[in-house]
């Protein structure tokens, strides 16, 4: 139990301004779960709890609550109806019997305008009392923020995983055929360990992403153009079945580039398929490889819209997306994250009359 001289907001003040206060403050007991304001009601004065817990919450949803500060004895609540005439923000109620004392509003600024000390510690009271609740406000959306972006991380796994899972069900649907050949389902077999291990990849890759920059890449120098003309072969079939071709527009530069194979395709990966993705009725994927200086120069041209102007300053950041029912953007991220992690670089950009092109520089090996 705390009496009114020495609760928070007043035990500084003088015995001649005690003895205002108790004669302008009424004492009041609420029982357990009664509310002493609710949200809406005219501020009318402040409270001080003498003894009891009071919770103050708001509303969040029709027939939900949000409790954010609890009131303990000797403290001071609904104190913004001192400054404001409007609504209160807020609805207090008692969690167990309680008593509280009430001063109107009126008699309250009265007081104030006599008395510099209360002034200051009415402004003290309040002003760490918006700080608790900005502090807990940040709270919430920080939490909010964080749900949010395990929830469009979790989609772009998805949107990630399910072409290989796809390639995967339908292989394994032709092998359990009673009268399939012994070639083609060894050919089948072949392809879902292919589509495994792709998945163990992408996983390993999205993991890598998580755990940021990692210095211990081990990166051999190869012929990019037989690198290239490999990975075409492989993912020239999956492009097809989407009704879109894919071409190389120049012969490949046999120079020797310092990468991680595994990697490296995966930028591949991402890049065609975000164009394939971009043109949904067909169309056509050019690449082009040159050598420029001591870089080699990778683009992929389509046929699609172009980059949306909304995201073109920010396409390379994590959850960019723009226009798509699946992903999020972390597939441009990866992408970058890997290129710069071969001491290249990548960047984006519109084709005039329709189309984007993307296209990154790896360094020669010397």
């Amino acid at each position: 139990m705390i009496t009114l001289e020495a609760s928070k907001p007043f035990r500084n003040l003088s015995q001649t301004e005690l003895n205002a206060l108790q004669q302008i403050a009424q004492e009041r007991t609420v029982a357990a779960g009664t509310d002493i304001f609710r949200e809406g009601d005219g501020g009318d004065g402040v409270y001080v709890l003498k003894d009891g817990v009071v919770e103050i919450s708001v509303g969040v949803a029709p027939g939900a609550r949000r409790v954010f500060a609890q009131v303990a004895a000797g403290e001071m609540f609904g104190e913004m109806a001192v400054l404001e005439t409007k609504p209160r923000s807020a609805t207090a109620t008692a969690v167990k019997d309680s008593t509280v004392y009430f001063i109107s509003r009126d008699e309250l600024l009265v007081m104030v305008e006599h008395s510099p000390v209360l002034a200051l510690e009415l402004l003290r009271e309040i002003s760490q009392r918006l700080r608790e609740f900005d502090r807990r406000y940040l709270e919430e959306v920080l939490q909010a923020e964080r749900l949010a972006v395990v929830g469009r991380f979790a989609r772009s796994i998805i949107h990630d995983l399910k072409n290989p899972l796809n390639v995967i069900g339908l292989t394994a649907e032709l092998a359990a055929m009673p009268d399939v050949a012994p070639e083609l389902r060894r050919k089948s077999s072949a392809t879902i360990r292919k589509q495994v291990d792709r998945i163990s990849d992408m996983v390993g890759e999205i993991l890598d992403f998580t755990q940021g920059a990692r210095a211990d890449y081990v990166l051999a120098a190869m012929d990019y153009a037989v690198y290239v003309q490999r990975l075409f072969d492989e993912l020239r079939p999956e492009v097809e079945l989407k009704g879109v071709r894919l071409e190389l527009e120049n012969p490949l530069p046999s120079v020797r580039v310092l990468l991680d194979p595994k990697r490296l395709r995966r930028v591949f990966q991402n890049l065609i398929h975000n164009a394939t993705d971009a043109m949904p009725e067909g169309g056509k994927i050019k690449v082009r490889i040159r050598l420029d200086g001591a870089e080699l120069v990778t683009e992929i041209e389509d046929t699609g819209s172009g980059i949306a102007p909304e995201v073109a300053e920010k396409l390379f950041q994590v959850f960019v997306t723009y226009g798509k029912a699946h992903g999020t953007g972390l597939g441009l991220s990866i992408c970058r994250k890997i290129v710069e992690d071969h001491h290249g670089r990548i960047w984006a950009r519109n084709q005039p009359g329709g189309g984007a092109i993307f296209s990154f520089a790896l360094p020669v090996a010397k």
